[in-house]
């Protein structure tokens, strides 16, 4: 009855509603360099001691890492290294002592991938680009050079490094591209500037013409689309470029041993456990599991508006998951070579790289949390981590292929018995071993000279 009274003797009128509100401004004794720290200790939300767990427990998954790779390293590859280099007595030598092992293919171990080699050079120039922008924005980040005070100081930090770092990905992608006897520089060169940055600037014009036809204050200005543009045709390719001549110029990779010109046959079938779709996907495994805890805050940020600034969690995560991942790949090599299959290019880098595949899955079990209510929202959401899971594949294979390079190269550089590649280049060459058919006559050997006449006896 009461409110039935109120609302009869209400006069209700159509017109502008008028809200009005009060600022009350006071003096502050905090220093404006102080001001943000309210917000850059994550401790009012987040305790540094979830960090602390996140960072042990990424510390546990290395540690269990260190010491498999250790264990390869001084007892099984230590005993193979000393059994091969020891001198033969008469009646090892009467007996041909027959190898086994990474050993059988010395010759073959760094025949380039027969497919797809110039992807793959593109695919390590461009991860070499996303890695040393991560690298160089971590350091910042750390250091407080990109304050929150400063809106956009650290996506504009990235875009800027990206294009910077053109030079170094032309460079490694031209480089590696010679070494596997490739001639169609350009070409390679051309995909490195325009595959990955091509990828990520049609995916990002296409969501912000979305959020643009929704009348979203989201959309980034036409102008901000001609200077990204700009950077990336007057900055970005002419560095590329660049960076290719000079890593053409340069010698290719030199090999410690030989390459066959004829390849060697893999036994068949191989181990279930080594086949490539399984160490692909465990490959990915313990990376993910040292950084998902991060990952968690880190989406938080992006997604939930929420303040992360503690990058110094963040660089330690970040060299836990490199060093993750080499750890992982040069395990899973070891196992690959000591079964005989040399065909480890495209595997080390799938290998680590399957840490994105993971991170992505996660991204969709934390989509749950954010309610989404319109299409348009799921089409964002996942275009983007998208794009950031397709360049953290780009970043952790190459960290992968790098690692499982610098393994290969030290263990038959360490291995006398070998016939090794003094002049420093892995020019392609004739292996012809010691157990030659008696049938063979000394007619057939200069026949095989003429063809090949870098066959070394």
């Amino acid at each position: 009855m009461v409110y039935e009274s109120i609302a009869a003797k209400q006069e209700v009128a159509v017109g502008p509603v008028l809200f009005t509100y009060d600022v009350l401004w006071r003096a502050s004794h905090v220093k404006w360099a102080s001001r943000w720290d309210i917000y850059l200790s994550m401790d009012n939300a987040v305790p540094d001691k979830v960090h602390w767990f996140s960072i042990i427990n990424s510390l546990l998954i290395v540690v269990f890492l260190s010491v498999m790779v250790a264990m390869i390293m001084v007892r099984n590859l230590h005993r193979d290294i000393v059994r091969y280099n020891r001198v033969l007595s008469d009646e090892e030598k009467a007996e041909e002592r027959e190898e086994s092992g990474w050993k059988l293919v010395h010759a073959d171990v760094f025949r380039p991938p027969n497919t797809s080699k110039m992807l793959f050079c593109v695919a390590i120039g461009t991860g070499i680009q996303v890695l040393f922008c991560t690298a160089i924005c971590m350091v910042f980040a750390a250091l407080g050079f990109l304050s929150p005070a400063n809106r956009g100081s650290l996506a504009t930090a990235v875009l800027v490094l990206f294009v910077l770092m053109g030079a170094f990905a032309g460079y490694a992608s031209a480089r590696l591209y010679k070494t596997f006897k490739g001639r169609l520089w350009q070409k390679c060169t051309l995909q490195t500037s325009f595959l990955y940055p091509g990828i990520c600037f049609i995916t990002f014009l296409l969501l912000d013409v979305m959020l643009y036809g929704y009348g979203s204050t989201g959309a980034v200005p036409l102008l901000s689309l001609l200077c990204i543009l700009a950077l990336w045709f007057g900055v970005s390719v002419p560095l590329v470029f660049l960076g290719a001549y000079v890593g053409y110029k340069q010698e290719p990779l030199a090999y410690p041993v030989i390459t066959s010109n004829i390849p060697r046959e893999i036994p068949f079938p191989q181990p279930w456990y080594l086949s490539l779709t399984f160490t692909t996907f465990v490959g990915g495994i313990l990376p993910f599991g040292a950084c998902f805890v991060e990952l968690f805050f880190i989406l938080s940020s992006m997604w939930m508006d929420q303040y992360y600034y503690v990058f110094g969690f963040t660089s330690l995560v970040f060299i836990i998951l490199i060093i993750t991942c080499c750890e992982i790949t040069i395990v899973l090599c070891y196992f690959q070579l000591c079964s005989e299959n040399y065909h480890w290019w495209w595997r080390s880098f799938l290998t680590s790289g399957s840490t994105a595949f993971y991170v992505f899955l996660y991204s969709c079990v934390y989509f749950s949390r954010l309610e989404a209510d319109k299409g348009l929202t799921y089409v964002l959401y996942f275009g983007y981590m998208i794009l950031i899971s397709l360049g953290l594949f780009l970043l952790t294979g190459t960290c992968g292929f790098f690692s499982c390079l610098w393994f290969t190269k030290t263990i038959y550089v360490k291995s006398r018995a070998l016939p090794h590649n003094f002049d420093g280049y892995n020019s392609v060459s004739c292996v012809l071993e010691a157990d030659i058919p008696a049938s063979l006559t000394s007619n057939c050997l200069r026949a095989v000279r003429l063809v090949s006449p870098w066959c070394v006896p």
